[in-house]
């Protein structure tokens, strides 16, 4: 049973007191679980089982919005005001005060089984607002992107236009993918999955259609002429990488400008790259970990010549939803930490970096027992996560007062 809002409103959860399956020991790998590879060995030293490293920051943990249905994606507004979708296609708007909106109308209808519905939205710099969701189709469904303007009364949408669709049509409920970035020059990045069934699987390499790819777009739908496959024969001009499984985490690197993106693995093997243009990183021929079932993953490997390594991974998984760079200096001590929500592990991971490399690993909010979506940095410092749930939250990390 949850404390009553006034006693939860300043709630401390703690840095520290993981729960036994980490081992929060200075120096020591953090993860202690058995992997489900154990015979796969990482490509370089500190790829995996980083060591546990906090900032000793005490914070306390506020409510900012409750009674969500999955809430999965959030966006703030410039005057303040927080865009929470809701997975069964409604675009909230939460209000200073924490009061939720009307949903907004004037969405497109939304596939909303299984992994699917409505998911990320943006603000972007033009003043629109952007969002993903799964469309549904004749024969399926897939990933689609849409923009429109937010009417004066925050009551509807309007001028609404599909930006993008996922191709092929799949009858899936899985894998869809669907962060939004936006990169520094205005360019619009789309992550999606490879619908998981086998058809969408074995697509995911392939130029022809974008399951499995980070897609990169013009704000309007249009295709950058320095796309890394634009005019190639039998290639979708969009495609910014290919080899993905499932990605629904990315944002930008302060320190480089660059893309970083997170992806779901099968049983072991979620992964942190930073995808470069035309890159093959691999699913399925190369992967970590394996099959739901234990089988190996295609051939079992996990490299080959042409295909590119994540800077790094975790196995078991954590279950990857949702990331942020810390560059704010409300919390000096976690400048420069990528912040990662963890579905299955219910916490708030903490990665200490130099470079590209991940150096260390904390986890935070290990008393929550909530799965956590996504995480987003607030124009005020705070570090905001929403929590998957049929009454989710928003709730926003501040200094221990």
């Amino acid at each position: 049973m949850r404390p009553a809002p006034a006693v939860f409103a300043l709630l401390l959860l703690a840095a520290c007191g993981a729960p036994p399956s980490v081992a929060q020991t200075p120096g020591q790998p953090l993860e202690t679980r058995s992997p489900n590879a154990p015979d796969q060995k990482p490509a370089f030293p500190g790829q995996t089982r980083a060591p546990f490293a906090t900032a000793k920051v005490a914070f306390d943990v506020v409510p900012v919005a409750k009674g969500l249905d999955h809430p999965w994606g959030m966006a703030f507004l410039p005057d303040g005001r927080l865009l929470v979708t809701e997975r069964a296609g409604r675009l909230r708007i939460v209000g200073k005060d924490g009061a939720l909106s009307a949903p907004v109308a004037g969405l497109p209808p939304v596939d909303a089984r299984g992994q699917g519905g409505l998911l990320d939205v943006a603000a972007g710099p033009d003043g629109l607002i952007y969002w993903t969701y799964s469309e549904p189709r004749e024969g399926g469904n897939g990933t689609a992107a849409a923009r429109g303007r937010l009417s004066a009364d925050g009551a509807k949408m309007e001028a609404v236009q599909v930006i993008w669709r996922q191709t092929p049509t799949l009858d899936s409920t899985l894998h869809f993918g669907g962060r939004l970035v936006f990169a520094p020059d205005g360019k619009l990045f789309i992550t999606t999955g490879e619908r998981s069934i086998l058809p969408g699987r074995h697509q995911a390499e392939r130029l022809d259609g974008t399951l499995g790819k980070v897609v990169r777009i013009n704000p309007d739908g249009g295709i950058p002429a320095d796309n890394p496959f634009v005019g190639k024969a039998d290639a979708k001009g969009e495609i910014w990488s290919l080899g993905h499984r499932n990605i629904q985490a990315g944002a930008i690197n302060p320190a480089t400008g660059r893309l970083w993106t997170i992806e779901h693995g099968a049983r072991g093997g979620d992964e942190i790259n930073a995808p470069l243009a035309g890159r093959d990183y691999g699913w399925p021929t190369i992967t970590y970990g394996t099959e739901y079932s234990g089988a190996k993953v295609g051939g079992g490997i996990t490299q080959k010549a042409g295909l590119e390594q994540p800077l790094y991974y975790w196995d078991p998984v954590i279950a990857p939803s949702g990331m942020a760079f810390y560059n704010s200096d409300l919390f000096p001590a976690w400048k420069g930490s990528l912040f990662v929500g963890s579905l299955k592990d219910q916490q708030l991971v903490r990665l200490t970096l130099d470079g590209e490399k991940i150096v260390g690993e904390e986890r935070l909010l290990t008393d929550l027992k909530e799965r956590i979506r996504d995480v987003i940095v607030g124009p005020d410092g705070s570090i905001y996560v929403s929590t998957d749930d049929s009454d989710g939250r928003v709730l926003k990390l501040v200094p221990k007062s």
